[in-house]
């Protein structure tokens, strides 16, 4: 509009006097109507302030452009950092929720990329294009309007050609969407072998494998890399193809409408603004068709984030949960059959610990000890049979108050990257530091804790690994210790220790089991000679039970098992 104005203010053109009639369909009427503001001023206040008049429309104009971009930002920003937060809030404590068998079958990696990748993928691809996706639509259909108003002929040409080039444009983002989800399944993947060579960096030194690994990672790396391209060339093709058929569209019109205008159906002008109006579609449709082929490459990253958030948890809260105040009798395994995945697991398991009794469960490697011990805490739900504490049925019980009943000292000492004191009071938030200093002292761990030069605060880095594997194992007793439950489950914490460091978690374990309900799955059959009774599981059903004495006499699968433990 600069070129007519300036035309005016410098003689270049002629003054307008009288008022056009406008028309907000007529783009030259509007044209019009401003150069007759302009003549008005420049008549009655002259041509300095004419320009003054020109500069000041243009700032205010410019400005409020500027201001409702800036405030578009302000409604826009909030929404996609609130929707991002959401969905890494749900994804996060669906993890939390989720089975621990879910977890022996995904990839950590995998569940990482989803966290990561994924959600940067989403709020990248698909928050970013939300003000494309509202305002560019409601543009396209204010002018597609306008264009029917004109001419309801042209129009319904223009129908026709418009779904064509719609189904080309979704051709190609169908296409998008498939590579989307095989990159960001190749990314998960690379995640996995990322997660495992930090974990087992160690032994691949040790095996010298870092060529085999690293040719893993190269490999998948090569394939991840191959699909962002074909994504990226796919993405930008979008507004090339999406500009390219406007214009051939346009060129269509053109022909259609000319052959209109020379029929004599169709007024030349109507024609000319009607092409005008057309061109402001071309890049609204653009940048439609970008956030669309944005929105389908997010929402590959979305279908596999649903996947996790869609899991079924199968350990679930009751609907009106008992509240177990305090273990009092016993615990009892009434023909219990657990299956995972159709696979039968443990079969017809009865079994009876009463309050203050050390079971021992032993067998082979497989035969279904932990898993047995896993179905107390409710780490997984059986598939027929009762399991009951108290004479209630578990599953009736919340298990936040069944859990608080519950320690577990696992063979491999599960730490966090935070300090000594903090990892101690990860069950009971709550305690005093006199507690822990008590407990500390209990699993022979107080001495070697103030011998650090930070003490409780040392920090003890990724997964305990700033201490030594006696130390990780004595810390996780004291964290048994102070949530001060009457169930103990202990996975047999010193078949992987030193013979000094293991008599010194032994002695915390015993001083630990004092007075507690005890079940110990037993690796080194050494340790549970002492236990009230033992069960010898074998393919997932009890095949032999009694004491240690009781056992050796019976000739069965537990004397072979001293045998080959060579334990005398």
């Amino acid at each position: 509009m600069l070129a007519p104005f300036m035309g005016l203010l410098f003689g270049k053109e002629e003054l307008i006097t009288h008022k056009p009639k406008l028309s907000f369909v007529d783009a030259n009427s509007i044209l019009e109507t401003l150069k007759y503001i302009i003549s008005s001023i420049i008549n009655t206040d002259g041509k300095k302030y004419a320009l003054a008049f020109v500069c000041l429309v243009i700032i205010v104009a410019i400005f409020f452009k500027n201001l409702f971009t800036y405030l578009s930002y302000r409604v826009l920003t909030p929404i996609r950092t609130s929707v991002m937060k959401r969905l890494r809030e749900d994804i996060y404590l669906k993890i939390l929720e989720l089975p621990i068998g879910y977890f022996t079958e995904q990839r950590k990696g995998d569940i990482l990329s989803r966290m990561s990748n994924d959600t940067n993928e989403i709020e990248w691809s698909i928050m970013t294009t939300l003000e494309g996706l509202i305002r560019e639509p409601l543009t396209l259909l204010f002018f597609l309007g306008i264009l029917v108003a004109l001419s309801p002929m042209l129009s319904l040409f223009l129908l026709v050609l418009l779904p064509i080039a719609g189904l080309v444009i979704g051709k190609l983002s169908q296409k998008l969407k498939k590579d989307s989800t095989d990159s960001q399944v190749k990314l998960g993947l690379l995640m996995s072998i990322l997660e495992e060579t930090l974990s087992g960096i160690r032994i691949i030194k040790a095996f010298s494998a870092e060529k085999f690994i690293g040719g893993k990672f190269l490999k998948v790396n090569t394939e991840v890399s191959s699909l962002r391209n074909s994504i990226m060339f796919k993405r930008d093709l979008a507004s090339p193809v999406s500009e390219f058929l406007g214009v051939l569209v346009l060129s269509c019109v053109l022909w259609f409408g000319g052959n209109l205008v020379l029929e004599t159906k169709l007024s030349a002008g109507s024609l000319i603004t009607y092409i005008v109006i057309f061109t402001q579609i071309i890049n609204p449709a653009k940048a439609l068709t970008t956030s669309y082929y944005n929105l389908q490459k997010g929402t590959a990253a979305l279908e596999r984030i649903e996947e996790v958030l869609s899991t079924n948890v199968l350990v679930k809260e009751a609907e009106n949960p008992v509240h177990l105040e305090t273990f009092s009798h016993s615990i009892e395994f009434k023909n219990v059959t657990f299956a995972y995945n159709d696979t039968i697991i443990l079969h017809d398991i009865n079994l009876t610990i009463e309050k203050g009794k050390t079971i021992a469960l032993v067998g082979s490697s497989g035969a279904g000890k932990s898993t047995l011990a896993d179905l107390i805490p409710r780490f997984h739900d059986i598939k027929s049979g009762e399991l009951l504490i108290d004479g209630v049925d578990i599953r009736k019980y919340s298990l936040d108050s069944l859990r608080k009943q519950i320690s577990v000292v696992t063979q491999e000492p599960i730490l966090f990257n935070d300090t000594i004191l903090g990892n101690i009071i990860l069950g009971k938030p709550e305690v005093s530091l006199d507690e822990v200093k008590n407990a500390a002292q209990i699993a022979n761990a107080y001495q070697f804790i103030v011998n650090k030069d930070e003490g409780f605060e040392t920090n003890i880095g990724d997964r305990g690994n700033k201490l030594s594997g006696g130390e990780k194992q004595r810390l996780t007793i004291a964290r048994a210790i102070i949530k001060n439950p009457p169930i103990l489950i202990l996975d047999e914490a010193t078949s992987s220790l030193d013979t000094e460091s293991e008599r010194l978690v032994q002695d915390a374990i015993y001083k630990m089991m004092d007075n507690r309900t005890s079940i110990v799955i037993a690796h080194r059959l050494s340790t549970v000679r002492h236990a009230d009774e033992i069960i010898v599981l074998q393919k997932g059903k009890i095949i032999e039970r009694g004491n240690h004495d009781e056992l050796l006499k019976e000739n069965g699968l537990y004397k072979k098992l001293i045998e080959m433990q060579e334990v005398k």
